[in-house]
């Protein structure tokens, strides 16, 4: 049986060689073939934003974006690599080219969807990013159009097998704390993060419909220790537990809360939280420990903590100083990670045990098959 298959599958590859390297590839996919599709906000985008109509403080096209791994400014917020380029290098993947980008069209290895400034909620940056019910309907798009080139039953197996990882929530309540917004005397704190979880429920709902089963999460950092909040908060001494983390504090409780909850209806849904909180938390407070020298200051910005988004001399502040080692740096700009402290965290997501990430590690979930 197997026999025959791998003649099926050479004989379309054969047959189909020419929309393989112009389209999708072949209509016949690899056993062990696992997919990586990306959805969520700055700390994933891979560049989407440069392919939208947007302003520039949403965008990392520029330098010195990039400059330290890929020599040149790419659209992802950091001096280098992001989150996912790590998972997918640990998954034996090609880094996973943004979804916009016009000259891209082999999707089997996955797509990124993220865009930065995005939020759960459609109000997050409207009309400025892609929010992530728009980034719903961009993966629904590409469906189609796998289902078309690969066949129904290879597109869904790809989907199925695939891993989703999802990184948003942090731009819902940054956002109306920075721009000092009235929307929390309209709602509790609980009943905001309500709103923000169940968006992100009803877009895990949607991709599982159509045929995700394995998913990774980082959770929220505390928020208040960003440069961008300490620096721009009302009223924010520098110090971390203050009302916006308090937010991601119970963003965190009720994620956990609805995963297990998910996991208990959906059959064969599994899942991966990483506790970005406290792996966060641990190198402001120790950077030496993880091979920082400091955990509180960004390397490009300017202002108290350089938490001033004025990086690249973009956007509305042109003046920025810029470290000399974006390594030695936890945050690379206000509220972005380095590259290092990006493959930390990429490692933690991957292959942590059950002290930071759980139920399972990525590891796990691409090594699962069959789910």
């Amino acid at each position: 049986m197997m026999g025959l298959r791998l003649h099926l599958c050479f004989l379309a590859l054969f047959s189909t060689f020419l929309i393989s390297i112009h389209g999708l590839g072949p209509l016949c996919l690899p056993e062990e073939h696992v997919a990586l599709f990306i959805f969520g906000d700055s700390l994933f985008d891979a560049g989407n934003n440069n392919y939208i109509n947007t302003i520039t403080d949403y965008q990392a096209n520029y330098e010195p974006y990039g400059e330290n791994f890929f020599k040149y400014s790419t659209g992802r917020f950091s001096d280098g690599r992001i989150i996912p380029d790590f998972i997918a290098e640990f998954a034996n993947l090609p880094f996973i080219t943004p979804y916009l980008h016009p000259g891209y069209h082999r999707y089997t290895d996955g797509a990124n969807f993220a865009s930065a400034g995005a939020g759960a909620l459609a109000e997050t940056h409207q009309g400025m990013v892609i929010d992530l019910k728009s980034q719903l309907n961009n993966f629904k798009n590409l469906e189609s159009l796998l289902s078309k080139e690969l066949g129904d039953a290879e597109a869904k197996k790809l989907l199925f097998r695939a891993v989703y990882i999802i990184s948003v929530g942090s731009n819902d309540y940054v956002v109306p704390f920075t721009r000092n917004s009235s929307i929390f005397q309209s709602y509790t704190p609980e009943e905001y993060v309500d709103m923000v979880i169940s968006n992100l429920t009803f877009v895990i709902e949607e991709i599982y419909k159509k045929g995700g089963r394995k998913f990774g999460f980082p959770n929220l950092s505390p928020l208040d220790c960003l440069p961008l909040a300490r620096a721009l908060i009302p009223g924010n001494t520098g110090a971390c537990k203050q009302e916006l983390t308090a937010l991601a504090i119970l963003h965190n409780k009720a994620l956990s809360e609805v995963l297990q909850k998910l996991e208990n209806e959906l059959n064969g849904f599994k899942y991966s939280i990483t506790d970005t909180y406290t792996i966060l938390s641990e190198r402001i407070n120790s950077p030496l420990k993880y091979g920082f020298k400091e955990g509180n200051i960004a390397c490009c910005g300017i202002g108290p903590y350089k938490g001033i988004n004025s990086c690249g001399g973009k956007r509305s502040v042109k003046e920025y100083e810029l470290c000399e080692n974006a390594s030695e740096y936890v945050f690379f700009d206000t509220g972005h990670p380095s590259e290092k402290a990006n493959q930390q965290f990429a490692e933690q997501m991957w292959s942590g045990t059950l002290n930071v990430t759980g139920p399972y590690n990525l590891k796990e979930l691409f090594e699962d098959k069959w789910v």
